[in-house]
Parts: structure tokens; sequence; C-alpha cells
């Protein structure tokens, strides 16, 4: 913990702050009825997306997956923005077009959220092999759960990669659980890490409710490939508190609410907070403004989702393209 900066744990603490306030209220308009479509929460892993993020400049790109809300917001994209998304209205980040698991901005580098599971990965390898072919030094980073390393365009992005020595980061988000199917019951090794050497590429494990350990890595990683050193995986140990889908799901019981109860014992902000406190590095006060500030911006942005008008349906084949 030394070894961090006080603006870093701070910067840390307000990304997953903003994650985790942003993520609840989503789950409550959902449960109100108020939201359209399926809403995958983030919350619970809310120190690897701003431990990575964290991490990268403003023009590095990122590819998320179908639970994708905490990596925009820690991107940097607006609350505006993401929760007039989430109601279908035209001043969304997608125009009220891509909903929940289709979020993008461009302007910040945040290339998308993806329904198809994997999706994202290759992607991001194309976009690191844009900036290495334009000379530029950005890094792409793509995030993906376990389960989407069983997914033939994760072999495919990742040998491409590490053959062509391309700037990306592989970000394996490991939560246990492949939508309901728990690790042990769709692959046979323990770490997914392990599937990085297959491919010639370094890979380190990192306890995803650690914001501290996970952007220290992070920042090794990027230094790394910014410097030409190609790929490398990193797997972060963690754990979403809610269903795969909503809050409440679909009651299926395939976990015990004790293996939650202890996740949350570990809970990453309570981890960093008590840490912050402990040396020094912020007062309570200074925690407790970032979280109240933050609530206040997303009870605004609410206000401004659900005064946004709808999509006009003379737009509807806008941005579609056929071939």
């Amino acid at each position: 913990m030394n070894q961090a900066s006080a603006q870093v744990i701070k910067d840390l603490h307000e990304r997953m702050v903003r994650i985790r306030l942003f993520e609840t209220e989503a789950g409550k308009l959902m449960e109100a009825g108020k939201l359209p479509g399926f809403l995958h929460l983030y919350v619970g892993q809310e120190a690897v997306a701003a431990g990575v993020m964290a991490a990268l400049r403003d023009d590095d790109q990122i590819t998320s997956t179908h639970r994708g809300h905490g990596h925009a917001v820690a991107k940097g994209v607006s609350f505006r923005h993401m929760y007039a998304e989430l109601y279908g209205r035209v001043t969304g980040a997608c125009l009220g077009r891509g909903g929940s698991m289709h979020i993008n901005d461009l302007s910040l580098g945040m290339l998308g959220a993806n329904g198809i599971v994997g999706a994202g990965i290759p992607i991001a390898v194309g976009a690191a092999f844009a900036a290495q072919y334009k000379g530029e030094d950005s890094v792409a980073v793509t995030f993906f759960g376990d389960g989407a390393t069983n997914i033939g365009s994760f072999h495919e992005a990742a040998n491409m990669a590490a053959i062509l020595r391309l700037p990306v980061l592989f970000i394996c988000e490991n939560n246990g659980y492949a939508e309901f199917t728990p690790q042990s019951k769709h692959m046979l090794i323990t770490d997914v890490a392990d599937r990085a050497a297959a491919y010639g590429m370094p890979s380190v494990i990192v306890d995803g409710m650690d914001a501290v350990a996970v952007h220290r890595a992070a920042a090794e990683a990027v230094e790394r490939a910014r410097a030409g050193e190609g790929p490398m995986m990193i797997e972060a140990k963690t754990y979403r508190y809610y269903d795969h889908q909503g809050v409440k799901g679909l009651r299926h019981p395939y976990r015990s609410q004790e293996e939650v109860d202890e996740w949350k014992a570990r809970d990453a902000i309570d981890l960093l907070e008590a840490r912050a406190l402990a040396d020094g590095t912020a007062t309570r006060a200074e925690l407790d403004d970032t979280w109240q500030r933050t609530r206040d911006a997303i009870a605004e942005a609410i206000a401004y989702a659900e005064a946004s008008p709808l999509p006009d349906t003379a737009d509807l084949l806008l941005n579609v393209y056929s071939g």
C-alpha cells in the first residue's frame, strides 16, 4: 500500500464509488420497471475496472462485456449519457439504440460493451494492431470473464496478439461463474492465466478485490506494452454480488449465501477505505464527500435521463449499414 501515492488511492476510490452507486441505482430502476432490457450489474468487481483504468491514458482503448457499465464509468463515460442510454433515450451514449449491453463512447476510447461472450477480444486486438501500424503508442485493453476463454475468438486473438507483439492487455475478470456454471464445471485448470503460456504470453494473477494490486499489475503491463514488448494477460480473482442478470436474477440456486457473504466481507471499497484511513492517505470526511458528490451527480443524471425524449422513429435506420 505504501507504494501507491495518495493521488492514486483517491483516484481508485472515486472510480469504485462511482461504479458502485451507478450500478446500485440502476438496479433499483430496473426493479421498479423503469429500464427496458437486461441489466448485468458489476457490483463487487469495481476494483478491476478502477485499477486498470487508472493506469490508462485517455487515448487508450478498451472493449467490454455484457457486464460493461463498470468499465464505461471507470473510463469516463458520463452518468448522464449512461443513464439516458439505459432508459433508451435519444440523449444516451448510443442515442438510445444500444441499451445496457452495447454502450460505447469512441471519444473516450470506450469501443463498446458486447452482448456476445468473448466478442470484444478480437476488437481490442484490432485496435492494438491499428495503433502499432500507425506508429502510435496507445494501448488496447480487453475485459472478459473466465467462460470467455473457452471461446474460439479468445484463442485466435491471443495467438495473433502474441505473434505480432501487439500492445494489448487481456484482463480476465474471473468471478468464478460463467452465467450459472462454476469454473470447475467448464474447465479443468484452476488459474485461467495458465492459458496465456500456450501463446508465449506472460501472465499474472492478482487479487481482484484489491484495487491497488490490480492497478500495480496493470500499470506494469501497460508500460511493457507501450515499450513494444507485446501483450500480457492479467487474471483478477473477483466476485459479483448480484445474480448473473439483474438484482434478483432468475432465482436459480447455484451458489450459497455463505459464499456470497464471504466475498462481501472482503469488499474492495471497504478494503481500500480501511487502508487509506490507517495510513493517513484520506480522512473519513474526504471519503464521505466522495460518496455524497457521487450520489448528487447520479440523482441529477437520472433526472436528466427521465426528462430526455425517446428516439424519433424517423431516424430508425440512422447509422445502420448493410453490405
